[in-house]
């Protein structure tokens, strides 16, 4: 397949968080070659913006006949343009290379609030840039000002949304970081919204999002994607890049870029992994670790947050005789409750990828600790009554109970059941070969009995 090839206009950051190295970054990530037009230097730190030195615009456009003359390009973006007089040079360009798809993010302050559009250009961005947008991306702030309305609301928003859509650009993304409560974004595409949600990650690292974001969906357009698939995908993106931000410098350090690739590349070591711990388990007579409800054991790619970063095996591993099987091969999202186990887990101790349910009884308790593993319990007759009504969150809330109490990550963790529950064991590890090894040893030791 073709190298689709993605060119960002914008300014440099020194600092590398935010700007034209977030969105080289970015594009990288996600597997599509990144080209630069430079419109301005700046000299910032994670502490905010000390200099901006503006990039004549001749240069300007020279960079652009230097790189599209030649290399060309499937989408493009605009950060950072600085005044007027490079917002127009910046247009006059992407008319003459004819670049359809492109993503303009409407950069006006830095995230210390530094402003890094001049006052006047503002009107230049609207009347210039604007019209030639596939998508526009302003944060709060920026929609505010470009609506020239306040936006406090989800309502308000899809009111902004609309004013800015007539000026010209085909969609608009806002951002809805600004706000309180969940992380959403409204997308309008001049007749339907849609709303993207994520969890509020509670973090100061987040410089350079701005950037991400957009950078991300420009490289979704270029490699084919509708603007609604590219927003989903670059949703996700910087998500999971805020979810494990880089905790550098003295201010607000920048997002993870590469968080998502290096947890994407691990989706066949994963499944690879549980089919080699599953022929270990296969080669034992295992079914008497086996409970009433069967078994799973579940791998989770690097830095996971969601059940569909999880790999399990569908349908369980069951009891045949004295041995056990599988019932299909292990795929992402095949299994919540081992997912809620295993996702709480690296919460504590991000090492910890792995889990496996067993039988439990009393005589497998004296078991485990004869094989010298570190156990720990809960008791389902403490949780909350909030938590015992929301159907897969017991698991969550009696392995995190554990957990905030236990200061290195045990082997083995049980809880004797309640109503309507069977009482289990949950062994944990780093790898599958780790918890079917244990799983093994019990096994072996139980049948000694």
């Amino acid at each position: 397949m073709q190298t689709k090839r993605v060119l960002t206009i914008a300014g440099s950051d020194s600092g590398g968080g935010a700007g034209i190295q977030a969105d080289l970054k970015t594009i990288s990530a996600l597997g599509a070659f990144g080209m630069s037009v430079i419109t301005a230097l700046t000299a910032q730190n994670t502490l905010g913006v000390q200099g901006v030195f503006e990039i004549p615009p001749d240069f300007v456009e020279k960079q652009f006949d230097s790189v599209l003359s030649d290399i060309g390009a499937d989408a493009a973006k605009t950060g950072m343009l600085a005044n007027s007089a490079i917002l127009k040079a910046v247009a006059k360009k992407i008319r003459e290379y004819h670049i359809e798809k492109l993503v303009v993010d409407p950069v006006m302050y830095a995230k210390g609030g530094a402003p890094l559009l001049a006052h006047e250009a503002g009107e230049t961005l609207i009347k210039e840039l604007l019209p030639l947008a596939l998508v526009a991306t302003p944060n709060i702030p920026e929609a505010e000002a470009l609506a020239d309305m306040t936006i406090r609301t989800v309502k308000d928003m899809k009111q902004a949304a609309k004013k800015i859509v007539s000026l010209g650009t085909r969609n608009v993304l806002i951002k809805g970081g600004h706000l309180e409560g969940p992380a959403t974004d409204v997308l309008y595409d001049g007749r339907n919204f849609h709303s993207f949600s994520s969890e509020r990650i509670d973090t100061r690292d987040t410089h350079g999002t701005g950037c991400t974001y957009a950078s991300a969906i420009a490289t979704g357009l270029a490699q084919g994607l509708s603007v609604l698939e590219a927003v989903e995908r670059a949703k996700r993106y910087v998500t999971v890049a805020i979810r494990f931000a880089l905790h550098i410098g003295g201010g607000q350090g920048p997002t993870n870029h590469m968080a998502y690739l290096l947890r994407e590349s691990e989706r066949y070591g994963c499944v690879e992994a549980l089919r080699a711990a599953l022929s270990i388990l296969e080669e034992e007579p295992c079914g008497n670790i086996v409970p009433e409800v069967q078994s799973n054991l579940g791998y989770a790619l690097p830095l996971s947050s969601e059940r569909e970063d999880v790999a399990a095996f569908p349908g369980r591993i069951i009891k045949v005789g004295r041995n056990v099987r599988a019932v299909s091969h292990p795929r992402f999202g095949a299994s919540s409750h081992i997912a809620r186990i295993i996702l709480t887990a690296m919460r504590h101790d991000s090492r910890y990828r792995s889990a496996m349910n067993i039988r439990f009884s009393d005589k497998m308790i004296g078991v485990c600790r004869e094989l010298g593993y570190a156990i720990e319990s809960f008791d389902r007759g403490d949780e909350p009554k909030d938590i015992k009504e929301m159907e897969g969150s017991s698991l969550e809330w009696g392995t995190n109970n554990v957990l905030s109490k236990t200061p290195a990550m045990p082997d083995i963790i049980f809880d004797r059941g309640d109503v309507g529950k069977e009482p289990m064991i949950r062994i944990l590890g780093q790898t599958p070969a780790e918890v079917v090894e244990k799983a093994v040893q019990v096994s072996r030791k139980l049948r000694e009995f």
